[in-house]
């Protein structure tokens, strides 16, 4: 194999790579002998074929792309390799050159890791800000928690009012139709939270257990699902139960139960103090943020559009795997809110762009302070990496290649160029 490199604009390189025609007759050879089963030739048994009569029969290119698709992933990744460009998105392949007892020549365009000009990154000057923390957050931290420990009590001596819990069948029709996903049974709806469109939980109240009751309502002009969007429907509702929480006393003896209080005094100010390390590292975060984003100011570097397409990709990735956990898919999860594949990708844009602005800036400061990884922080890292998977250090250690652990180290790096230019900041 043979490469050569061609830097462009803007960041991007294109690779050209050549295999042999040696490689290319055996990557024919072996597409050939993983396809001629399924090819049918008459006077020869399925399978049985000759190369050169099943070439003759459809065409010397019948095995081109197969044998393509062959040689391609694997010279690319030597050819990425040996460039020693730092490639930051997918390739961009174009055949060049395919022909029997030619060498196979194709080109990967790709976009390379972006120079760094870094401007002031030291005395970053932020504003003071002092954390308080009131009476009213601590008690909508202990109602959160009331709330958490209430019990559900089962109303049936009064109608349903505002905040009880209604449990409902209901099925809903447009223009005397039924629509997709408007039946529901056994449905537990609170009154007031407004989780229904329109008024519909209004009409509720004052209804009782057993009762079938018609709602009327409207869906908003801008709805998700646009065959029901300002339409009006009625909804068929029969009334199953009425429910309502009960919230614990807030005494000592609740304290005690939650807590390793005796005291509600004792318990209130625990939660303050929980709340005040919460907000100082909220603040901490919004101050390091604030940082790093008037370094990105002062910063000069072109980002190439692959690159940000890459980490969008990315990013689309790890929103679908974490909505998978929660019983989702992506189709849900767009049908939900109205939104469509190519708005969901514009809307991450914004930030991967900071996330690839960051990162660079920060590398940049690592390289320009000469901040190292010591083996200390390195293996202090994997012991928490191991405890969150509980697993076996060494078994961890087992598993990371060096690629792996390189990146592990400059992740390290990172942050620690985050501590320094935080320490290095002005407030004013």
């Amino acid at each position: 194999m043979s490469l050569q490199v061609e830097r462009l604009e803007k960041n991007m390189a294109k690779l050209t790579i050549e295999a042999s025609a040696e490689e290319f007759e055996k990557a024919i050879q072996k597409a050939y002998n993983k396809n001629k089963k399924n090819i049918n030739v008459q006077g020869f048994r399925k399978g049985k074929a000759p190369l050169a009569i099943i070439e003759k029969m459809y065409g010397i290119e019948i095995f081109y792309e197969d044998a393509a698709n062959e040689i391609i992933p694997f010279a690319y990744e030597e050819a990425a390799r040996d460039s020693e460009l730092e490639i930051v998105s997918r390739p961009e392949i174009d055949v060049v050159q395919i022909e029997r007892g030619k060498p196979f020549i194709f080109t990967a365009e790709v976009a390379v890791k972006p120079e760094v000009t870094l401007g002031e990154y030291k005395g970053i000057e932020v504003e003071k800000k002092d954390v308080t923390v009131s009476d009213e957050e601590v008690m909508s931290r202990i109602e959160r928690e009331l709330e958490q420990n209430s019990r559900m009590l089962t109303i049936d001596d009064r109608p349903i009012q505002k905040d009880d819990i209604a449990v409902i069948d209901f099925e809903g029709f447009v223009d005397g139709n039924p629509f997709e996903g408007g039946k529901g049974e056994g449905y537990s709806l609170t009154i007031g939270s407004n989780s229904f469109i329109d008024n519909f939980e209004e009409q509720l109240i004052g209804k009782s257990v057993g009762e079938e009751v018609d709602v009327n309502v409207t869906f908003p002009e801008e709805y998700h699902a646009k065959d029901l969007a300002g339409k009006p429907a009625l909804f068929k509702v029969k009334i199953n139960e009425i429910k309502k929480k009960e919230l614990p006393q807030l005494d000592d003896d609740f304290a005690q139960d939650v807590s390793e209080f005796d005291t509600l005094d004792e318990y209130k100010e625990n939660i303050r103090a929980t709340i005040k390390e919460d907000k100082e590292k909220e603040l901490k975060t919004a101050k390091e943020n604030e940082i790093v984003d008037k370094i990105i100011e002062n910063a000069t570097m072109d980002i190439p559009e692959p690159m940000i397409e890459a980490h969008v990709g990315q990013m689309a990735d790890d929103f679908a795997q974490r909505i998978q956990f929660q019983g989702l898919t992506v189709e849900q999860y767009f049908q939900f809110t109205g939104m469509d594949s190519k708005k969901f990708l514009e809307s991450l844009r914004p930030q991967a762009l900071k996330r690839i602005q960051s990162r660079l800036v920060l590398e940049a400061i690592v390289k320009a302070e000469n901040i190292e990884v010591t083996e200390e922080e390195l293996e202090k890292e994997l012991t928490e990496m191991a405890t969150m998977y509980k697993m076996d250090i060494e078994k961890l250690k087992e598993m990371i290649g060096d690629k792996e652990e390189e990146n592990i180290k400059t992740d390290i790096a990172v942050q620690k160029a985050v501590d320094f230019v935080l320490v290095e900041s002005k407030e004013v």
